[in-house]
C-alpha cells in the first residue's frame, strides 16, 4: 500500500515522493540532511488525526470568542459611534489581506510546539481580567491580540510568530487610545494647531487675538475643540500610510518613512484648515465656517494629506529607485 510523503520546509516546493510501507523515499545514505526529522507520513489515519486536529482547533476558537465577544462588540461600536477611530474598519480586512500575501511564507514555516509561549498567554488572561473588572477596554482590548500571539507562539512556534508580528503590531491600530492617552495627546494637537493658525492668519491680514485654543478673530470667535485637533486625520493618515507602505514598498525604512512622515504631514493638514475656516470668517461668511463647508474642508485636506503622503513616496522613489513592490 502506499503513502504520500509530504515535502518539510528543508525541502523543495512541490518536491513530492511515493514511499511504500516502512520505507524511506532515499536510501539512508541519500536521505538529505536534516530532513527525516521533518517529514510527515500519511497513513489511513491521517483523516482521522485531520479531523481530530480540526476538532481541537475548533474548540480552541469558540473558547476565545466566548471570552471575548462582549469585547469585540463594544470594540465595533466604537468604530461606529466614535469618528476618531473608525479606521478601525479597514484593520480587520487589511491583516486578511497579510495572511493571504504571506500564505507562501506561512505555509513554509516549519512548526513545532513551544512551551515558551505560554507565559504570553497567562499574561493575556490576567489584562483580561484585570480589564474586565477594573473596567478598562484597553486593556480587554489588547488582552485579545497577546492571547492570539501567545497561542500562536505556544502552538506554533517561535518561528511562526516571528512570520506573522507584523500582523499583530497592525492590529494594534483597531483598538483606541485609553482616554488618558488620547486626551493627553489632543489637547497639546489642540495648541498647536492653534497657535500655528493664529501665526499665519495676520499675514491674510486678518488680526487675531490667541487664548489657548481660542482665536478670536474680528467677526467671530474661533475655538479649535476636541474634533479640530486633527488626532482623527492623523489616526486615519498614519493607518492608510502603513497600508500603502506595505503595498508599494519593500524596504522596511522606507515604510517607516512613509508612516512617520504621516504625523507632520496631518498635523500641517489640520493647521491649513483652521487658517481657511479664518479666511472664511473674515472674507466671506461667518456661517459657511459651520456645517457642510466645515465637514467638507475636512475631507477635502485629507485628500491634500493623502496627496503629501505621495509626494514623499514619490520623492523616495526617485532619489533611490530600488525596492520598489509591484502589486
Amino acid at each position: 500500500m502506499a503513502f504520500e510523503l509530504l515535502a518539510s520546509s528543508d525541502m523543495k516546493p512541490n518536491h513530492f515522493g511515493v514511499i511504500s510501507s516502512g520505507g524511506l523515499p532515499y536510501p539512508a545514505a541519500e536521505c538529505p540532511k536534516n530532513t527525516a526529522k521533518h517529514l510527515l507520513w500519511i497513513g489511513p489515519d491521517w483523516a482521522q488525526k485531520r479531523w481530530s486536529y480540526f476538532g481541537a482547533a475548533l474548540v480552541l476558537v469558540v473558547l476565545v470568542a466566548a471570552l471575548y465577544l462582549k469585547v469585540i462588540e463594544k470594540l465595533v461600536t466604537d468604530w461606529c459611534e466614535l469618528p476618531d477611530f473608525s479606521h478601525g474598519f479597514l484593520i480587520p480586512f487589511f491583516v486578511m489581506f497579510l495572511v493571504w500575501d504571506s500564505r507562501n511564507a506561512l505555509r513554509n514555516t516549519p512548526l513545532s510546539q513551544s512551551w515558551a509561549g505560554l507565559w504570553l498567554v497567562v499574561l493575556a488572561l490576567l489584562l483580561l481580567l484585570t480589564g474586565v473588572f477594573g473596567a478598562d477596554l484597553f486593556l480587554s482590548r489588547l488582552s485579545f491580540i497577546l492571547l492570539a500571539a501567545g497561542l500562536v507562539w505556544t502552538l506554533c512556534g517561535r518561528a511562526m510568530l516571528q512570520q506573522t508580528k507584523f500582523m499583530f503590531c497592525v492590529l494594534l491600530l483597531a483598538i483606541p487610545l485609553p482616554t488618558l492617552i488620547f486626551n493627553q495627546v489632543t489637547f497639546p494637537l489642540q495648541l498647536l494647531a492653534s497657535e500655528m493658525a493664529s501665526a499665519l492668519l495676520p499675514l491674510a491680514g486678518v488680526p487675531t487675538l490667541r487664548d489657548g485654543n481660542v482665536i478670536q478673530l474680528p467677526a467671530l470667535q474661533l475655538e479649535v475643540a476636541e474634533a479640530c485637533s486633527g488626532i482623527r486625520s492623523l489616526l486615519s493618515l498614519f493607518t492608510v500610510a502603513i497600508i500603502y507602505g506595505y503595498l508599494l514598498e519593500k524596504k522596511t525604512w522606507r515604510r517607516t518613512v512613509l508612516a512617520l512622515a504621516s504625523i507632520p504631514i496631518a498635523v500641517a493638514a489640520n493647521v491649513i484648515r483652521i487658517f481657511g475656516t479664518g479666511l472664511c470668517v473674515q472674507y466671506w461668511n461667518p456661517d459657511k465656517a459651520v456645517g457642510f463647508f466645515h465637514e467638507f474642508s475636512g475631507w477635502l485636506v485629507f485628500l491634500v494629506s493623502l496627496s503629501c503622503l505621495y509626494v514623499v513616496h514619490r520623492t523616495m522613489r526617485l532619489l533611490s529607485p530600488e525596492g520598489v513592490r509591484r502589486i
